[in-house]
């Protein structure tokens, strides 16, 4: 059975850090792209930040550059999301996800993408 399995949110208060995790297992995604989600309370999903099958190149959305760094470990098959200067508007549940139908290639949104965890609530408060 393949499982992505997020872990690290919490309670934070405004400007805090936090550092997600998400392991898999279950198959491989050695060759494709990874990337975090996050959706709040009424609010489509949205992409967070994306990384290619060997880290070397990332994406990240405008409300988090410069503030977030995905990064991942191929030979664990873990990818990571350190998130600094936390905002009360980024409450949400953050997921990883894969697109196992890309090899080496980036991918960008949610629909690109086939394999999801369940999530983990981060809650940053004012």
């Amino acid at each position: 059975q393949v499982q992505l399995v997020e872990s690290g949110g919490g309670l934070v208060q405004t400007g805090d850090s936090l550092r997600l995790s998400c392991a898999t297992s279950g198959r491989t995604f050695s060759l494709n792209p990874m990337g975090w989600f996050r959706q709040a309370p009424g609010k489509e999903r949205e992409l967070v930040a994306t990384v290619n099958w060997n880290g070397s190149s990332t994406y990240y959305s405008d409300f988090v550059k410069g503030r977030f760094t995905i990064s991942r470990d191929s030979a664990k098959n873990t990818i990571d999301l350190q998130m600094d200067s936390l905002e009360p508007e980024e409450t949400a549940i953050y997921y990883c996800a894969a697109d196992t139908r890309t090899n080496y290639r980036m991918s960008y949104g949610a629909p690109e993408y086939d394999y999801w965890g369940q999530g983990t609530q981060v809650t940053v408060s004012s």
